[in-house]
């Protein structure tokens, strides 16, 4: 190199070191000053060019599905204009039993309704009939899932490959010239391999592997080849046998498909057991609470018409006594402030009438609530009439047997003696995983060689690679033993302590949930005899009030009481009646929480639970595998693992655990109750005659005062 070029290159670097040093000062300017500098930056063209998506990342808008109609979309959009005050006796009704209304309940939807759901602001918490197949059907928690990790697998590639390579070695020179042609290589080439290889429920490993090698090259090296292109592969077979850790058919049906990859995940085929079984309890407990909000509802209604019935007779005998008192105002024989008293009075039970007919807790309200949770439009112009009569002879329940289906047969305590199994199985992986790993290899391979992949053959060694593999002239085989650990096995030991934590958490919980139960169920069951007892009371200080409103009646009519102890027994009558029925009802709801509580409320209202219908293909599968499947003639030399389950289990079978104690004839005006169509009509009779005698004597009484002033009218003016 010149001075002059060594003077030149210098120069450069010099001026790309300087530029390096503006550059390094600019962006410690930069961090120092933060975005002042770039902010006296002008905006290029791009900066204020709009864009088409301006605007539109955040836009809210509305999804476009494929949307059909069903009997429940069809039930929303058919719904009628609400009712609130309209007269229930001038309306049609729809009579509707107890079991016709469960009957619905569990036909009507998918979805398992309940009166406090959260279906519109917590869908994805909802309980639906395709709850346990989804959990089944489950690419993570299904049976299906964890038997894939067992399918055979097959694998193939098939790749191309050109090479060019120059070599560091001279391959001859030019006569009379300085130049050297240099050595290289060229090859052309192709590699195919396919697999077969299946993982057994005991842990071993085996595989069929099949290789092809296609070469051809121009390198100067491989001038002693014998054929220019050739295929070489072989055919191989290979067995993978655990000795330890992975071994055994319990370890690998909890393990799965993790085996090996991670401590302290399973999901093999029992824990999937467990969690199918899992979500069909949590089903089974959405259908518990979907009857027992059906009963709710039902017997709320029925409720909601006595109630209304009582508060229309109360305003009906308010209404007579402010007209008495009307009359007796116009002829001058009464008081203004006894006739605004019972004005008030009437005006009071005209807004109870209001209430219970379209408040919150009203006729119209709960018959909407029932109608909901048995898949009906909210209003289609008629009124749900409960027709099933309320149970009122004393139930008496055997404790003993009660408590012992409620710690046995309650869903939660099935759901959560699934989850101790599912950590008893956790434990024992977890303990099976404290062990090396060492594993029997064997492999034995088949090679080849030939000038054509598939060929005749002309009697030529290695003519074509087939013909070579399956001669059998070239055979391989290896075997051994292959073993690792983490040296401490600390992992494996922390999954031990956690699978024994887990475990005594589940048990804990299990113990807890069952003495939960047996407080729940004492509750239930000093639940019946108070609202039993209760009923009793109620009925007689009803029956009471009617006495003592009939008296003070005829005494207020005869002038020798005040109108205030009359309409303080009308009063009270009414909320006597309204006790009396709420105790009736009570009872009627006490007996379906003991039900309840101890695991029998769907055999006491006729519900069975059942698999819908599989696919006819999956009827013909059946059949047709079944027909390779052949029994064991001595089950007990096979070694299984230990059952999940004890076998099946049926929550809707009857439990005998009560009897019915006769009751004295004194409830009999509930076995014949008045027609909740025209509450208005089912005044009492004796009241009614009552006070229209009342009346008639007021205006007889009336008449005659008039006679005689006029009559002494008349003779003042003769005299």
């Amino acid at each position: 190199m010149t001075r002059k070029n060594l003077a030149r290159t210098t120069k450069r670097r010099n001026r790309g070191s300087g530029r390096l040093k503006q550059v390094l000062v600019a962006a410690m300017i930069a961090s120092t000053t933060g975005c002042g500098l770039l902010d006296k930056v002008k905006p290029g063209p791009h900066d204020n060019t709009p864009s088409y998506h301006d605007n539109y990342g955040m836009q809210i808008e509305y999804p476009e599905v494929c949307e059909c109609n069903t009997p429940v979309s069809d039930a929303a959009k058919q719904t009628t204009e609400p009712m609130s005050l309209e007269d229930p006796s001038q309306m049609p009704s729809l009579e509707l039993t107890l079991e016709e209304a469960v009957q619905l309940a569990v036909q009507q939807s998918p979805v398992l309704r309940s009166i406090g759901g959260t279906i519109v602001s917590a869908p994805a918490t909802t309980q639906t009939t395709y709850s346990p197949g989804l959990v089944a059907s489950s690419p993570n928690q299904g049976t299906e899932a964890a038997l894939a990790a067992f399918d055979a697998q097959y694998t193939q590639q098939l790749f191309w490959n050109n090479n060019d390579q120059p070599l560091n070695r001279q391959a001859f020179a030019i006569p009379g010239s300085p130049f050297v042609v240099p050595a290289f290589a060229q090859s052309r080439g192709a590699t195919f391999t396919n697999e077969l290889s299946k993982q057994t429920m005991t842990g071993a490993t085996f595989a069929l592997r099949h290789v092809v090698n296609y070469l051809n090259t121009q390198d100067p090296s491989a001038a002693q080849q014998q054929f220019p292109s050739a295929f070489t592969g072989w055919v191989e077979a290979e067995w993978r046998q655990p000795l330890l850790q992975g071994s055994g058919t319990l370890y690998n049906q909890i393990v799965g498909q993790n085996f090996g990859l991670a401590v302290g995940q399973y999901n093999g085929v029992l824990i999937a057991r467990i969690n199918e079984d899992v979500a069909l309890a949590d089903f089974e407990s959405g259908v518990v609470g979907l009857v027992s909000d059906v009963e709710e509802a039902y017997w709320g209604l029925a409720q909601a018409y006595r109630v209304l019935d009582a508060t229309v007779k109360g305003r009906e005998a308010a209404q007579q006594t402010f007209q008495y008192q009307e009359v007796r105002l116009d002829v001058g024989a009464g008081r203004s402030d006894e006739e605004a008293q019972a004005r008030s009075q009437f005006y009071q039970f005209q807004a109870q009438v209001e209430s219970a007919l379209g408040g919150d807790t009203g006729l119209y309200a709960l018959e909407q609530r029932l109608r909901y949770l048995i898949g009906l439009p909210a209003t289609d112009g008629r009124l749900i009439k409960p027709t099933t009569q309320p149970s009122d002879v004393r139930v008496v329940f055997d404790w003993q047997s009660a408590l012992g289906q409620a710690v046995e047969r309650r869903v939660e305590v099935r759901r959560q003696r699934f989850n101790v199994k599912r950590r008893e199985l956790e434990l024992t992986a977890a303990r099976l995983n404290y062990r090396p790993r060492l594993d029997l290899l064997a492999q034995y391979r088949w090679r080849g060689l030939g000038d054509q992949l598939i060929g005749d053959s002309d009697g030529a060694q290695f003519d074509n690679l087939y013909g070579s593999i399956t001669s059998g002239n070239f055979q391989e085989g290896q075997a051994g033993i292959e073993m690792s650990f983490p040296v401490g096995f600390r992992l494996a030991g922390v999954a031990i302590a956690s699978a024994k934590l887990n475990i005594k958490r589940e048990r804990a919980i299990l113990a807890e949930t069952e003495l939960r139960i047996s407080h729940d169920l004492s509750d239930a069951a000093r639940r019946i005899a108070l609202t039993y007892q209760l009923l009793e009371t109620n009925f007689n200080r009803y029956q009471a009030d009617l006495k003592q409103v009939e008296v003070l009646r005829r005494r207020y009519v005869d002038g020798n009481d005040n109108i205030n102890f009359l309409l303080q027994a009308q009063r009270q009558v009414v909320t006597s009646e309204t006790a009396f029925y709420t105790s009736l009802f009570d009872y009627n709801l006490a007996i379906r929480d003991f039900h309840q509580e101890k695991g029998s409320l769907l055999a006491y209202n006729q519900v069975q639970l059942a698999e819908g219908p599989w696919a006819a293909k999956a009827y013909s599968d059946a059949q047709r595998i079944g027909r390779f499947l052949e029994p064991r003639e001595n089950p007990g030399s096979i070694d299984m693992t230990r059952p999940i389950t004890s076998g099946p289990f049926d929550p809707a079978q009857a439990q005998a655990t009560t009897y019915i104690e006769s009751q004295p004839a004194t409830f009999d005006m509930i076995n014949d109750p008045v027609s909740p169509e025209s509450p208005s009509d089912a005044m009492d009779s004796e009241s009614e005659d009552s006070m229209n005698e009342g009346l008639e004597d007021t205006k007889e009484q009336v008449e005659e005062a008039g006679k005689d002033l006029a009559g002494l009218l008349s003779s003042g003016l003769r005299n």
